[in-house]
């Protein structure tokens, strides 16, 4: 029972983090188009991107549905602690989602589309703002009781670290959103995409470098973390892969390549997600509640993966049949010629 009550929250982790990177990888093009499309000139490229959209959208946010889940059943300690810590970043990413979802299908029978377009640029920028603050917050730590509860204030996600987090969360998005829509896109509206593909490489890791060198000078346990053997040995292989990959992102991008930029972007979220995973492990929420304590009984751990590891495939070949019958490039008009 004693090796259950240690390797199950292991496992947990491990599946709880998967959801957040498959949900992180596929909303995260998602959103990045739909920030995108507050900065198309005319209906018909704006048109063209909701397009690129209109068969795998509301597929995507599934894996974040799963997430939510799993850290109810797995780690009910924690989620009731995150709930009531985030509340107002939660509120915004949920009214966000709500905003899209509606817009989307409303602006296809509008004549008017102005306010629906502008709802669904609106409500994925505030998708991923939300996301970002409780992100930061989440890394930042929350204030808690000795029995785990929240008792910090209800602004305690709104900080300088915090913001940082956001804003960089949100470039990544546009990033992986431009690539996408190179790989799907033609003609002048693909170029346009190369061009902000390259300035959301950058500004991504611009603000990458800023989190990478303040988080260990703020947050003292991180600084632990990061410089405890052996872990300091690949925190430092970290930032020169990501710049390696930022750099193969950024050829591909000049060669004009289709798809490669895509797998690149793909490849910096995967090692973003490791670095952040060896830097909380083992706390759900750092430096203040470990798996361990947080886990729910091994009886029900046990019930959930059992169930997990049914849904896990179905989904997976569910969402990739997706991608195989409309990997097709979206065009019209001048801008697909």
């Amino acid at each position: 029972m004693e090796t259950l009550q240690y390797f199950l929250p292991q496992v947990w982790f491990v599946i709880l983090g998967l959801f957040l990177f498959l949900y992180v990888m596929l909303d995260g093009f998602d959103l990045g188009v739909g920030i995108l499309s507050l900065t198309s000139s005319d209906e018909e490229r704006r048109g063209l991107l909701m397009t690129s959209l209109s068969n795998i959208w509301d597929a995507n946010e599934t894996w974040l549905v799963l997430m939510a889940g799993g850290l109810f059943g797995a780690f009910p300690l924690a989620y009731g602690t995150i709930l009531n810590a985030l509340y107002i970043p939660i509120l915004v990413m949920i009214f966000g989602f709500i905003f899209r979802g509606v817009a989307f299908e409303f602006r296809e029978l509008s004549r008017r589309k102005l306010f629906w377009n502008l709802a669904f640029g609106a409500g994925s920028f505030g998708a991923a703002l939300g996301q970002g603050f409780a992100l930061g917050a989440v890394l930042q730590g929350i204030n808690v009781d000795q029995k785990g509860h929240f008792i910090g204030s209800t602004w305690d996600w709104l900080s300088l670290p915090s913001v940082l987090v956001a804003l960089t969360l949100i470039q990544g998005y546009v990033l992986i959103g431009s690539t996408y829509l190179v790989w799907k896109t033609t003609g002048e509206l693909q170029e346009t995409h190369y061009k902000t593909a390259k300035l959301a490489a950058w500004t991504t890791l611009i603000g990458a470098v800023l989190i990478t060198i303040t988080t260990p000078l703020i947050y003292e346990g991180a600084r632990m973390r990061l410089f405890q053997q052996p872990l300091v040995y690949i925190f430092a292989v970290i930032p020169i892969l990501g710049i390696w990959l930022i750099w193969q992102l950024l050829q591909s991008l000049n060669r004009q390549e289709e798809r490669a930029p895509f797998v690149w972007t793909i490849l910096l979220f995967v090692l973003t997600f490791l670095g952040l995973g060896l830097i909380v492990f083992p706390y759900i929420i750092p430096r203040q509640i470990t798996i361990y304590e947080a886990a729910a009984d091994p009886s029900s751990l046990v019930i959930m993966i059992i169930f997990i590891g049914f849904l896990i495939p179905v989904m997976l070949f569910y969402n990739l049949y997706q991608y195989i019958v409309f990997r097709g490039k979206v065009t019209g008009g001048e801008y697909g010629e």
